[in-house]
């Protein structure tokens, strides 16, 4: 697959999340943790995604072991609006593709603006 594929495909995912998240009533505007998830068999690479990530400030990332692999956490504290949202999530991808792992999407909590918010 292409990186112009895989942007389009990456779009395509994120706007159909996004499209759920709607439908819970998330408010997009409030800024949230959203965690990016790149996926590796090795140990080394994952450090070297961390360390680029945090040398760069595109997050806070984290390593977890799972299943006999890795996964980077990376998270960023955002709005999720779907400019925003889909240009981060392009980034994302783009590193696992220039270091060789797999891209498995983000996910956040639900936000809604209570009517405490609204005064």
């Amino acid at each position: 697959m292409t990186i112009v594929d895989s942007l389009l495909s990456t779009a395509y995912e994120d706007t159909q999340l996004l499209t759920k998240l709607d439908r819970e009533g998330d408010k997009f505007s409030i800024a949230r943790d959203v965690d990016f998830v790149l996926k590796t068999q090795e140990h080394g690479k994952a450090e070297i995604v961390a360390s680029f990530a945090a040398d760069n400030r595109y997050g806070v990332p984290r390593i977890e072991e799972v299943d006999g692999g890795y996964r980077v956490i990376i998270t960023v504290h955002m709005p999720v609006t779907q400019h925003v949202l889909c240009s981060v999530s392009g980034l994302m991808m783009c590193l696992a593709r220039l270091f060789s792992l797999d891209y498995d999407g983000w996910g956040c909590i639900v936000q809604r603006q209570t009517d405490h918010d609204q005064a």
